[in-house]
């Protein structure tokens, strides 16, 4: 693939490193550091004391991030709880729904859900908390809209279907999926990770009961997500976590708020250009991997994903042709080190081909033109070695 403007344009990235994997997380946006530093430095007290005016102004903050993350979502900033990220709020939810449910909880969850999701469930429906239906999804990641209906026939009391995938980038039709739910009587718990700030979220005009979202994941710090839920309280779940009220994380609960400010504000505009740089990407690599091969919907899809296949090209072999140039994934960063295939592509059927030599990537805010032109270059180049190397079969 030898080509000398090709060449002069990867030799002037030699330095520096290409990051497409936005899904795992995204770099923290310098207004939101600066108001996390102002957090830890200035407004240190603790939220939970009130008594005194450091705490007073660290409770300000909390409450500011509320109404800035409920702003974003559509919701009451009363409905607004602070975790530790998607996880912790997934489980919090899930954990919420068993105990004011009736036993054993009847949920449904698409086959396509977040591990994190899934694992729980599992564990639950293992303790004889619940019972599972799985969702099917075709070979789009889109819901099977016939199963779920049978499905709710058949009586859930709890549908577990996320805004968008996580790996595929597939995005689901939240609004009809919650009036569907609710007609047979049954809640909702929608992750919104990779959603918000993307695609529309309306937790009151949909009467979504529980939504899940990550700091993260928009440009936040890591450690902080929140629960948004009107059912949510804490008094409710029993066991071991008791009654004391956590010392909020102010400085990560700061971030939170700040970022989704961002979103709110700049959110669309970022979507339109990344969908016009995605496409971009897409058009080279079609034009420089023979047989590469688009996963999920191309239609409903995360403004900012790109996931393919090249058959032929192990996605092991290749990331590691790749590290140090440009940082793709081929899944989920939560099942980072698992030797097992991805359960999302097992999901929708695809062949061990497809599923053996996916690729997963995501642009952000800080990606631009250059760096799109560059990667389609660098993969395709790290694609046709793998390919070569293997087995020598021309793909042309």
């Amino acid at each position: 693939m030898s080509d000398p403007a090709r060449e002069r344009a990867v030799s002037s990235r030699s330095n520096a490193m290409i990051y497409l994997d936005h899904h795992a997380t995204t770099p923290v946006d310098s207004r939101v550091v600066d108001i996390v530093t102002r957090a830890m430095l200035d407004d240190y007290g603790n939220a939970n004391g009130v008594e005194n005016l450091h705490g007073e102004r660290a409770a300000s903050i909390v409450d500011r991030s509320k109404a800035s993350v409920a702003s974003l979502l559509r919701s009451d900033p009363a409905d607004v709880h602070f975790t530790s990220g998607s996880t912790e709020a997934i489980e919090l939810a899930l954990s919420h729904a068993i105990a004011s449910g009736k036993a054993p909880l009847r949920v449904g969850l698409s086959t396509v859900e977040h591990k994190a999701v899934i694992d729980y469930v599992l564990r639950a429906e293992g303790l004889g908390l619940c019972t599972k239906v799985w969702l099917p999804v075709n070979d789009e990641a889109m819901l099977d809209w016939t199963a779920f209906e049978t499905a709710l026939h058949s009586g859930l009391d709890l549908v577990c279907v996320m805004a968008a995938n996580n790996e595929v980038g597939t995005t689901y039709p939240i609004t009809e999926v919650a009036a569907a739910s609710h007609l047979f009587g049954a809640k909702i718990l929608v992750d919104a990770t990779q959603a918000v700030g993307r695609m529309e979220i309306d937790t009151e005009g949909d009467n979504l009961d529980y939504v899940v979202v990550s700091a993260h994941k928009v440009y936040g710090p890591k450690g902080i997500g929140a629960l948004i839920s009107r059912h949510f309280e804490p008094s409710h779940l029993t066991g071991l976590r008791g009654a004391h009220q956590a010392t909020p994380n102010v400085p990560g609960i700061a971030g939170m708020g700040r970022a989704f400010e961002i979103m709110e504000m700049e959110g669309d505009e970022e979507s339109r250009r990344l969908a016009l740089l995605r496409d971009l990407l897409l058009r080279r690599l079609q034009a420089l991997v023979p047989g590469l091969v688009v996963n999920g919907s191309e239609k409903d899809r995360l403004p900012h994903n790109l996931h393919v296949s090249a058959p032929g090209a192990p996605n092991d072999i290749v990331l590691l042709r790749l590290r140090g140039q440009v940082s793709v994934s081929t899944g989920s960063a939560c099942n980072s080190g698992a030797q097992e295939p991805s359960h999302v592509l097992r999901a929708m059927g695809l062949d061990a081909a497809r599923i053996e030599s996916s690729l997963r990537m995501g642009l952000g805010r800080s990606t631009s033109n250059d760096d799109v032109k560059i990667a389609a270059t660098l993969i395709a180049d790290a694609i046709a070695d793998v390919r070569s190397s293997l087995s020598g079969e021309s793909y042309a």
